[in-house]
């Protein structure tokens, strides 16, 4: 347990407490200030407060920092591909099959059971110091935080496009060039476990463009600028290109004119979507620093371009 006296500067009078707390704070995002405030962990005068209540001026808050559990997850030893780790952040390259944490059918067995199990301080950070998610089925780079600085810095470069995110894919169909992808993206009205593109949803944008090309598929490089659920599967499925082995937006498996019976049973054993995060840059949120890490393709996925291009030949 750790107290804070946070002495509210005469400048601040008049505005909303919860938000001079916040710049006093800056560690500490708004809303786990909030929570604080609400939970009676701090105090003036040793009496609670409002969030909206306004300073007077020069007053004392007693913040007790208590180091609580978030979550009920428990720590599972599974086998984590750590690329890069300091004090502040882990860098994992995720395999697929493994949910990023726990939810619904699946509370058990995720990232996060592994995380608590690898770093049991992560317990007290909001989803074990996820701060963004893959599918079960996408492979590749995620970044974790490891204390409530690293988890605020992440979170505002993801919300202001700042992380850099760059995805191999393989799609059906010849891809002549590449382009941008500028459609909203929201619950299917039609299917709600699925997502799509609709005037009623939030804006995406997904950048692509070929890296191999074959005469039936090709090999694409996506680069997010917004990370909704599905962004890359549904926008690459709208125009026409949707990723191999994916249940949802891939529809069935298309095989290409006299394929060879190699090329055929590639298709129909690739169970998940063809996705990998292949490539992270991020600045550094204790250190400023420029870092950038690269994971290579996955072995199911270099496989099946290896008798793609044998096809091809």
């Amino acid at each position: 347990m750790k107290i804070l006296n946070i002495i509210i500067p005469n400048r601040m009078i008049g505005n909303r407490l919860d938000s001079s707390l916040s710049i006093m704070l800056p560690d500490y995002s708004r809303s786990k200030i909030t929570a604080w405030i609400k939970s009676g962990d701090a105090l003036i005068n040793q009496k609670t407060f409002k969030p909206k209540d306004k300073v007077n001026g020069s007053e004392v808050v007693n913040l007790t920092l208590n180091q609580k559990q978030n979550n009920n997850w428990i720590a599972e030893k599974i086998p984590l591909n750590i690329i890069y780790e300091d004090e502040d952040i882990i860098v994992i390259n995720k395999k697929f099959g493994l949910v990023t944490h726990p939810g619904a059918g699946n509370w058990s067995g995720t990232l996060a059971n592994a995380l608590l199990y690898y770093d049991s301080s992560l317990s007290i950070l909001a989803r074990a110091g996820i701060v963004h998610r893959l599918d079960k089925n996408t492979s590749g780079l995620m970044v974790v935080a490891r204390n409530e600085k690293s988890q605020k810095h992440l979170i505002e470069q993801l919300q202001n496009h700042s992380i850099q995110r760059e995805y191999s894919a393989i799609v059906y169909g010849h891809m002549i060039a590449g382009g941008t992808v500028d459609e909203p993206i929201g619950r299917d009205p039609k299917d709600r476990v699925k997502q799509a593109v609709t005037i009623s949803g939030k804006a995406a944008v997904t950048h692509f463009r070929a890296i191999d090309r074959f005469k039936s598929h090709t090999h694409v490089k996506a680069i997010l600028e917004t990370g909704r659920t599905h962004q890359i599967r549904v926008h690459l499925s709208h125009v026409g290109h949707s990723l191999v082995g994916d249940p949802v937006y891939g529809g069935r498996v298309r095989f290409p004119k006299k394929a060879s019976v190699e090329l055929k049973e590639a298709l129909i054993n690739f169970k998940r979507q063809a996705l990998h995060s292949k490539k992270l840059t991020l600045m550094h949120p204790v250190s400023g620093e420029q870092m950038s890490w690269k994971a290579p393709l996955p072995d199911d996925m270099q496989k099946l371009l290896d008798i793609l291009k044998k096809y091809d030949s």
